[in-house]
């Protein structure tokens, strides 16, 4: 693919003394923003809906109660639209209201989750495999997709060791700071990878944190040339990963299966040369099982 000629965008990321330590993954008001402008002249879509998932997206990423007037600030919602959604969860079992008049989810939310993973054949697949790869190389394994600019987390190695809580399954990543973000992300169309670098809203979490769209553009060639990708300290320090793309039947890249490895951080080269194999052969496996 020819790198692009134009001068890069004006830059939206972080400085970089600025490091974030947690990603917040999910710009619930911009995202509902643009998604009821986006529709605005359908007739059929039904912005209370939108309102409503909006508002359990904000309590699920705040991960705490939290008052009308919160969600309201969070998702950019008016707040009698915000009451009335968060009323209509309550009655529906999957929020309450604690003493304090403050909201939060049931443990009801978990069954709209549940429902998918149990329904997808990538999810259902992948365990068994991610299990005996976990097993031979010693590590801890995961599967992912790419969904929209972001990752998320469909399984993982039942014996792995402890890992990050940014890892546990359903958990959604930025793209681009991620080894299987990265590795579906280059084998994206060119013209979709050049929007999404266009595009992308890169912020630094770490020092080590690629915020550059020229080098992430070299580091996403590099990896569609090798076969896999690699993120050494990109969201946590001391934390690196390699990934390998899933392909089904069809050619199409689905999913990506990698590696986690904490500790001391070693290089790209020393990576592949231990886990390429093992890991490329565990995603030819699945590939394998999933029909067009």
């Amino acid at each position: 693919m020819k790198r692009s000629g134009q001068a890069p965008l004006a830059s939206t990321e972080l400085p970089r003394t600025a490091y974030r330590s947690v990603p917040a993954v999910v710009d619930v008001q911009s995202q509902l923003a643009a998604a009821i402008e986006h529709h605005s002249d359908d007739p059929d879509f039904v912005t209370a809906l939108a309102r409503g998932l909006g508002v359990m997206m904000a309590l699920s990423e705040k991960r705490r109660p939290m008052s009308i007037a919160q969600v309201s600030h969070i998702t950019g919602i008016p707040r009698a639209a915000a009451r009335r959604s968060l009323h209509t969860l309550a009655k529906l079992g999957f929020a309450a209201m604690d003493d304090a008049n403050l909201f939060y989810l049931r443990p009801r939310i978990l069954s709209l989750s549940h429902s998918y993973l149990s329904a997808s054949p990538l999810a259902m697949l992948s365990q068994p495999i991610l299990d005996k790869l976990g097993e031979e190389i010693g590590e801890s394994c995961s599967l992912a997709v790419l969904d929209s600019d972001e990752i998320v987390y469909l399984a993982r190695s039942s014996g792995s060791r402890v890992i990050s809580p940014s890892l546990n399954v359903g958990r959604r990543i930025p793209a681009y700071c991620t080894s299987i973000g990265r590795i579906l992300l280059a084998h994206l169309p060119d013209p979709e990878l050049e929007h999404y670098l266009e595009n992308a809203r890169l912020q630094a979490y770490t020092e080590h944190t690629v915020t550059d769209r020229t080098e992430l553009r070299d580091i996403l060639l590099e990896a569609r040339a090798n076969g896999y990708a690699y993120s050494r300290e990109q969201i946590e320090m001391r934390v690196c990963s390699l990934a390998v793309p899933v392909r089904d039947t069809s050619g199409q890249y689905v999913a990506g299966i990698s590696v986690l490895l904490q500790g001391r951080p070693i290089s790209a080269q020393e990576a592949a040369s231990k886990y390429f194999h093992p890991m490329n052969a565990a995603a030819n496996d699945l590939g394998h099982l999933l029909m067009m």
